[in-house]
């Protein structure tokens, strides 16, 4: 094995990608065999040994084994560093006994995809080095750092201001209906949130981070692509325990993880579960694009359902505005000026979808729209809305036949009666003129005000592209800013229309601003909101007191809003997350030695953690970089305490008030 260890490190420091200050840099020598480097690749087959060990032989053909050898490079015995023999020097262990050192998990389809990542950041600029705890949590760890949490702080908000929470409003079934904002980690909240709300959600829209090494995704790791997909993985597969059989997940993303991001969901839901992908123009291209082939202007939203059929409730959005330079009226320029009488039943149709029983107008007048003499074709259109309507060719078998039964050019009714479907055992009227048939305008369009004039806006079905300019115009929305862009409550107004109706439940656990939570009080939806960044005065909070009191922004107008409502806002409990917090912020070595003074009192410290080993080498302590000492010391920080558990609320330890105690339990069903 000696000889294995030193082959294989000779071979690898020839290598310049691989060495900085004459260290072989482990992370990047298996970043690089996850992509299968040719020229690493190479090298190893140069030598025969390592050919020997990490190559096999099918047929003539010889094949890499990558996971063989990113276990043997991944064990701590292979370029162990000063914090790595520090560690085993003090005695951390694992569950066995065995030196963390020696631990060798292999996992698959990439690095961390069984672990669970925290991903407590509570900072836009923060950067963090800690990634998983340096450790691979066993199944039982991981379900108590799981487990439902404390809430605290705990209080109504609404036009008067804040007022403290006696109880949650419920209904007759036991159900919250209350708003919730929820401030901290959102991968424990959302866990908090299974008890009251598994299977309950209608819709969840998230905005994640990206992963675009500018966004909120600050996570200081080689394996950085690996890091994000765990990090989506974790939250993924809980959000779908939260929605109803009937309910549907968008997550918006860019280019850059879509693709990965497909399989990923294709896995949690189920590929046959996949809606679409659709395509959204975030800006418009602007001089000479600079720095790439292709200037980008999209970003994508994966929709899923948790079942594979949903119905649409409302999937027409606008298309343009209906005046004398709009292109809907070359087409829909016919008047019904009257309908008329019905006549005799002139024939009748039995289909495998229904009835159709067809009669004659008579006495009816329609006439074409004659634009020289009208003044204002916006204003016109307006006041003959329910009577201007354009003809379509009938097509398809059963349109063949109304025509066959048809004897003129007059105009005809028909009405339709599904024996099946949504529509089932509901008469519905429609009309044939000159054998084709009448679509009204009202039927694909709506009158809205845009200004001191009421318009009209010619619809169209959604599909995966929109192309409108959304974006336009945003900055504003809601009174406040984001830095790396909000999204536009028009957007999440027409995901909204969608799938949901008023008084259906929407979440959304990345809610930056809260531009999904506003549009959904807006629109009278019931909403779920989580937040662990700091925005400060630009916070989701700030934004829904303006909503509350009347914020004519974004879709204020159109839906018309006026104000009023309210929302409860409620916090994880911390514990050690506070001490997390504090070796993040800490500048110096003396700050550190300080909060490790502190942790040995107040803090749960791990049970690998053996505090007078630690003592008693404290100048070994002292010799690692300030990196080193912060990675040491939260390694040290038990996390199945970051937050305090529901389950130990009446630990006196914790100090929860009975007020808190009061609302949890309430929270909880208990």
């Amino acid at each position: 094995m000696e000889s294995i260890l030193d082959n294989l490190k000779n071979l690898l420091q020839k290598d310049e990608r691989l060495v900085s200050e004459g260290e072989l840099l482990k992370n990047k020598v298996i970043e690089l065999a996850i992509k299968l480097d040719k020229d690493m690749i190479e090298s190893l087959l140069s030598d025969e040994q390592m050919k020997a060990v990490f190559f096999k032989q099918i047929g003539k053909a010889t094949i890499f084994d990558k996971d063989k050898f990113i276990k043997f490079v991944s064990n701590k015995q292979f370029l162990p560093d000063s914090y790595t023999t520090f560690k085993n020097k003090i005695g951390l262990v694992d569950e066995k006994g065995e030196f963390i050192s020696e631990k060798k998990e292999v996992v698959l389809s990439w690095p961390y995809k069984d672990c669970i990542l925290e991903g407590g950041m509570t900072k836009e600029e923060q950067k963090r080095d800690e990634i998983f705890w340096n450790e691979i949590l066993a199944p039982d760890e991981i379900s108590r750092l799981l487990d439902p949490k404390v809430f605290t702080n705990a209080k109504r908000i609404d036009k008067n201001g804040e007022h403290k929470l006696d109880n949650f409003k419920t209904d007759e079934n036991g159900d919250i209906k209350d708003n919730l904002i929820i401030k901290g980690n959102n991968l424990l909240a959302i866990h908090s949130l299974k008890k009251r709300f598994a299977g309950k959600v209608k819709l969840i829209y998230i905005d994640p981070p990206y992963n675009t090494g500018n966004d909120d995704f600050k996570y200081n790791d080689a394996f950085n692509h690996s890091t994000w997909l765990t990090f989506m993985k974790n939250r993924l597969e809980v959000a779908k325990n939260l929605l109803k059989n009937d309910g549907v997940i968008f997550v918006q993303c860019d280019d850059r993880e879509h693709a990965y991001l497909k399989v990923l969901m294709d896995e949690v839901f189920g590929r046959e579960n996949f809606i679409s992908s659709i395509a959204i123009k975030i800006k418009a291209p602007s001089g000479v694009a600079t720095g790439g082939l292709i200037f980008d202007v999209k970003e994508n939203i994966l929709v899923y359902g948790r079942k594979k059929d949903i119905e649409a409730i409302n999937n027409l959005v606008e298309k343009e505005m209906v005046d004398e330079k709009s292109k809907t009226i070359e087409s829909y320029n016919l008047l019904f000026e009257s309908e008329g009488v019905e006549g005799d039943k002139i024939g009748k149709l039995e289909t495998q979808n229904g009835e159709i029983e067809i009669r004659r107008m008579k006495d009816y007048v329609i006439r074409k729209i004659n634009f020289l003499e009208i003044k204002n074709v916006s204003e016109f259109y307006v006041q003959n809305f329910e009577k201007i309507f354009r003809t379509a060719t009938l097509s398809g078998g059963i349109e063949q036949k109304i025509k066959e039964l048809i004897p003129d050019n007059d105009l005809f009714s028909y009405y339709y009666t599904p024996t099946k479907g949504k529509y089932k055992g509901q008469k519905m009227k429609y009309y044939v003129y000159k054998k084709e048939g009448i679509l009204f305008l009202r039927e694909n369009a709506v009158i809205k005000e845009q200004g001191r004039k009421k318009m009209i806006f010619k619809l169209e079905q959604l599909t995966n592209l929109i192309s409108k300019d959304l974006w336009q115009g945003i900055a504003n929305e809601g009174g406040v800013t984001l830095k790396y862009g909000k999204k536009p409550e028009e957007l999440l107004r027409i995901v909204l229309d969608l799938v949901t109706k008023e008084g259906d439940l929407v979440l959304d656990f990345f809610m930056g601003t809260g531009t999904t939570c506003a549009v959904a009080h807006k629109m009278g939806r019931q909403y779920i909101g989580v937040e662990q960044l700091d925005y400060g005065e630009n916070s989701a909070v700030v934004r829904l007191n303006n909503v509350i009191n009347g914020d004519q922004t974004g879709i204020s107008k159109q839906v018309g809003w006026k104000g009023g409502g309210d929302f409860v806002y409620l916090e994880l409990a911390k514990w050690n997350e506070n001490f997390v917090e504090k070796i993040q912020k800490a500048k110096t070595k003396e700050e550190l030695k300080q909060l490790w003074k502190i942790m040995k009192e107040k803090v749960f410290l791990s049970y690998k953690v053996d505090i007078k080993a630690i003592d008693e080498n404290a100048k070994d302590f002292e010799e690692l970089s300030i990196e080193n000492q912060r990675r040491f010391l939260l390694e040290c920080l038990d996390k199945n305490h970051l937050y305090v558990n529901y389950s130990e609320i009446d630990d006196e330890e914790y100090g929860v008030d009975e007020e808190d105690k009061k609302i949890n339990r309430e929270f909880y069903g208990n």
